[in-house]
This record gives C-alpha cells, structure tokens and sequence, in this order.
C-alpha cells in the first residue's frame, strides 16, 4: 500500500514536533495539496490553509526558520541537502533531529519557570548555537539567569511557548506566551502529581545512602515542590530596607542563583530530600540519574561551607524555591526572622562561590 506525502511527511518527522508545522512543510516541501492533507486529517481545508498561512507569515522568525529547514532536510536523509551544507559551512549546531518530548518538557520547566520571572527575556543571536535568559533588576541591571541549547529554543518556539514580536534585529528577543504558561503548569502540576504518592525524607539517612527514589523513605509530610514562576530571591530583591536599598543586593541574588543553577543541573527526579541534612547525606545513584554528578556534589560543597543553620534557609529558598513563611514554620523560626538568615547566608555564600574563582561563575 502506497504511503501519501502527508504521511511519509509525519512519519519522517520527530513526535514532538506539532501537526501544525507538519502540516505546512507537507504543503511547502512535499507538495501534498491543501486537500489531501485535509482529507488525512479528518478536519477542513480552512484549516489547514490557516496553519500554512501562519507558519509562512513566522519565518522570519529565526528560530522558527531553522527549526523548520532543519526538520525539512531530516525528511530527506539520502543526500545532503542546499540547507545542511549550508549550516556545515557556517558552523551552526544539529538540527534539532534527536531531540525527545521528554528532554523538551525537562529542560522546559527550567526555562519556561525563568522566563515568567518579571522583566525576563530570551536573547538569541543569530550566529550562536546557545541562548541567554536575561532579567533586569531592581537597578536597571542585567542578570543573567540560564543558558539553553538552541535546538531547545527552536522546539519550544515551534511549540508556540516563546514568541518573537520583532525578528528583524541581530539579537532576537523572546518572550513567554500565554501557551507557554500554561504547559508550565501542565508540566509543574505532572511534577506534584507523581511525587504525591512517596514519603518526604525527614529521618535521618546513613552518609553512603544512595539517593534513590526508591529508598529514600521518612515521615509522611508535604511534598518538595517547585514554585511555578519567581524565586524567593527575586521577590526580596525588589525590597526596600531603612536606607532605601534593595534588601538583597545583585550580588547576593546572583550567588543564589548559582546554587540554584547547580541544583537544576543535578537532574533530580521525583522526589528530593526535603531539607539540606538529607541532601547533604545523599549521594547521586550513579547510572540511576541523568544529572551531573559534579553540579551534586558543587551543591554539596557550598551548603557544607555555609554550616547548619545558613545551609537549611539557602537550600530551602534557593534550592526548593519555598517562600519564606513555610520555611520559618519548617525551621521553627519565629516570623520574619527568615529573612535576615537569609541574607547572611547569601553574604556567606557570595564569599565561597568568590574562593572558587573563575568555577565558581554562573555556567555556560
């Protein structure tokens, strides 16, 4: 039985990509007809017409324009095309050809949860295979918050989760759309769902225990959760003290985010130690992880120079992403006195990462 264009076209893309895109480069690069894709898909020809159409009116769009070219020549694996010779001689990374929905959704909750802090913005240039995440502080400053593969960038754009308003500049700027808040929250509310079913680890654990999702056991208690969109951090920066400056300086938030960094490179699935005692008695599980064992133990390092006490507030509000409330109550702290810890531990931790030298810089 003779396979149409419409469905060579989808069985030659990756899963992730959405039927909308495949749609468009059946039309613009099998030549299947309005039509027929229509008839296969079971919906109306205006239909796909309006997905052709807006696909068409996105190519300007840079990471839209590769995404697209990149999973053309993927249909056309026999010789290499215009397209891939000319991204070899420019030095550009892979097509995004390898990519899996859930590589996409696990580096998604990290950007995604970035670009919905207030003031943050995706940069991508044209020629670099890396994008930044920047936000603007309290000061009119720049703050580099996360570094993201390209080929991310490119599925997340053709997911419509990031979107461009102004294409035309050697620096593209992207920024969270209304989808993109929404698989968030999807993907935050998976996270919360398949952690409810296990025990939060609060007994004590032997210092060669594996951390393993499995073995980590302890009282029945909430679940470690990540918070949907702003740090702790974030939202003290924006304080003001008795002399009118930021409660926590660019330096201090900087420092947070550098742990926080480490512990998202970490990888952890599932289920996390519950407080900085148990992290620190955890060991990574080996092959059992798809994290760096190096960020692990980076964050092992920082909280075990900060000491008990500063460890316990940083892991919780840098680490954890709790607000300050809950960690006061976890902690048996009196109220409002979070804070002041707080930021004596940053100060603390500001002086570790500035020990470490040019290691102890944000990554990427």
């Amino acid at each position: 039985m003779k396979m149409s264009q419409g469905n060579s076209q989808q069985s030659a893309v990756p899963c992730w990509v959405p039927k909308a895109a495949i749609h468009y480069l059946a039309h613009t690069e099998n030549g299947s007809s309005i039509r027929a894709l229509a008839r296969e898909n079971n919906c109306h020809p205006s239909t796909i017409l309006r997905q052709v159409r807006r696909f068409e009116s996105r190519r300007d769009d840079p990471l839209i324009d590769d995404a697209l070219r990149a999973l053309s020549d993927a249909s056309q694996p026999a010789k290499e095309t215009k397209n891939m010779k000319m991204d070899r001689i420019k030095g550009q990374a892979d097509p995004p050809r390898g990519l899996t929905q859930e590589r996409i959704d696990q580096e998604a909750k990290r950007v995604l949860r970035r670009l919905c802090e207030q003031g943050a913005v995706m940069a991508v240039a044209r020629e670099m295979e890396t994008a930044v995440i920047v936000r603007e502080t309290a000061n009119g400053e720049q703050l580099r918050t996360a570094v993201i593969d390209r080929e991310i960038a490119q599925a997340m754009a053709l997911k419509d989760w990031i979107a461009c308003p102004d294409a035309t500049g050697r620096i593209a700027r992207y920024f969270v759309t209304n989808a993109g808040r929404a698989a968030l929250r999807r993907l935050t509310a998976q996270d919360e769902n398949a952690a409810s079913g296990f025990r939060e680890v609060r007994a004590q654990m032997s210092p060669d225990a594996a951390w393993d999702i499995n073995t980590i056991e302890g009282e029945a208690g909430r679940s470690a959760r990540y918070q949907a969109f702003e740090s702790p951090l974030i939202g003290l920066s924006r304080r003001r003290d008795r002399d009118g400056d930021p409660f926590l300086n660019r330096e201090m938030v900087a420092a947070g985010e550098r742990l926080r960094e480490d512990f998202e490179l970490a990888k952890m699935q599932g289920q996390v130690p519950a407080d900085a005692a148990a992290f620190l008695a955890a060991t990574p599980q080996g092959s059992d992880t798809s994290g760096s064992p190096d960020a692990f133990a980076r964050v092992q390092a920082a909280l075990t120079d900060l000491g008990p006490g500063l460890c316990d507030v940083t892991f919780h509000c840098c680490c954890l992403l709790e607000g300050l409330e809950n960690t006061e109550k976890s902690m048996g702290w009196s109220a409002r006195s979070g804070k002041i810890v707080l930021r004596i531990a940053l100060q603390r931790l500001i002086r570790h990462y500035a020990e470490l030298g040019n290691s102890g810089q944000m990554i990427g």
